[in-house]
């Protein structure tokens, strides 16, 4: 006989069932703390199969983001149209401005060609970029090499001239009682990045003196000199330190050639014994290289233009071909260079560079995409524009 047996016998008919009542109320209860316990495994289990699907997510957006911006460095456009079309950028102007802006890893290059193309977009994602800039209380020089850092300036006139224009109208708003137009701003930007060059570029000879450059600026600021003081400390800034030009990864070449003047097959004259040897040839930043394959990554030749002209030239059974020559310099090697079979990077050996086109059309393309290579210099351009609308103002009371 149990203990519970006896003591319920103890018990009247109406304890004995509320002792059951109780006992059932017990079996119940544990019946629900196993549903519940079931239930909350179920939720476990489905809060770590969400997390672990955001957390996929996650990672897929990563790949997806880290895609997107290697594919903005061989394209900008394709890249930025990726990123959009996956939801990593919502599209308008001031995402993409930050984007360029703010993440790592991207091609300067690459973000300078998407800011100077002059598509609405572009021109709207260049002011929200430039307005990202903070230039109050910094000279002009400081200013400059902030902008100059974020990107690197494209070779055409039209981009730059936008560029430039975005940044003067900034540092204006930023310091409102520097200068008395942004065309003055404008001018001034640009003799400084001119000045750089002159004084850290060692090809070239002439340096420009202080007194020069106080001279280069007489009546730009709506026709009246600027303080000597200030041009003065802008001249000394970069004379003590020039800019600092971003550059991107030396062994990914494939940006050099994102945008050229123009490129295709020509045939070009070399070897000893004087051969012709189809080449695939791209020109691009004053420079004419040339390939093996298209796929090469490295080219086998380059060919810096400075200081050399480009003509028609007949040659026998060839009747299509050109000739890069030095017209000052003549019987003296070109300073060139290429890529030997074995590996090794040796000067090249031509006095002349003769190449030849499929047909009279293309040899005159070729000569006239050359020349305008050569002869391109558009700080000058856009600066001596500027110079005489804001010299021949009257100036202001």
């Amino acid at each position: 006989m149990t203990d519970c047996q006896m003591v319920s016998s103890d018990f009247t008919a109406d304890e004995k069932m509320e002792i059951e009542s109780i006992k059932t109320y017990k079996k119940d209860l544990l019946d629900d703390i196993q549903k519940l316990k079931m239930e909350i495994d179920n939720v476990m289990a489905e809060i770590l199969s969400f997390e672990s699907a955001e957390e996929n997510k996650t990672i897929e957006k990563s790949k997806q983001f880290s895609n997107g911006k290697k594919k903005f460095n061989m394209d900008p456009k394709k890249g930025i149209n990726y990123l959009v079309e996956n939801k990593l950028l919502d599209g308008s102007a001031q995402s993409i401005a930050e984007f360029l802006y703010k993440e790592e890893g991207l091609n300067k290059t690459a973000i300078g060609e998407f800011l100077g193309e002059r598509e609405e977009l572009h021109l709207q994602t260049l002011k929200a970029f430039v307005d990202l800039h903070e230039f109050s209380d910094l000279n002009l020089v400081q200013a400059l090499r902030q902008f100059l850092w974020s990107f690197r300036l494209p070779g055409e006139a039209q981009k730059i001239d936008r560029m430039m224009e975005a940044f003067a109208t900034r540092y204006c708003n930023c310091n409102t009682n520097v200068f008395q137009s942004t065309d003055t701003c404008y001018i001034l930007s640009f003799a400084i990045i001119m000045l750089n060059t002159s004084l850290h570029n060692p090809n070239v000879k002439d340096k420009t003196t202080l007194e020069r450059f106080f001279s280069m600026n007489r009546g730009i600021n709506n026709g009246e000199d600027l303080p000597e003081d200030l041009l003065s400390k802008l001249y000394e800034s970069i004379r003590n330190e020039p800019f600092k030009i971003p550059e991107d990864d030396g062994n990914d070449l494939t940006h050099t050639f994102f945008n050229p003047d123009r490129e295709g097959w020509l045939l070009k004259l070399g070897g000893r014994v004087k051969t012709w040897k189809r080449r695939w040839f791209i020109l691009t930043d004053n420079c004419l290289y040339y390939f093996e394959f298209t796929t090469d990554k490295e080219p086998r030749g380059i060919i810096p233009l400075e200081n050399l002209c480009v003509r028609e030239v007949p040659y026998p059974r060839k009747p299509y071909c050109l000739e890069l020559y030095n017209p000052n310099s003549r019987g003296q090697k070109i300073k060139a260079c290429k890529t030997e079979t074995d590996g090794r990077v040796v000067e090249g050996k031509h006095q002349s560079y003769t190449i030849c086109a499929a047909s009279a059309e293309e040899r005159d393309s070729w000569i006239e995409a050359i020349r305008a290579s050569i002869t391109k210099d558009p700080f000058y351009d856009l600066v001596s524009v500027r110079k005489r609308k804001v010299i021949n103002q009257t100036p202001q009371d």
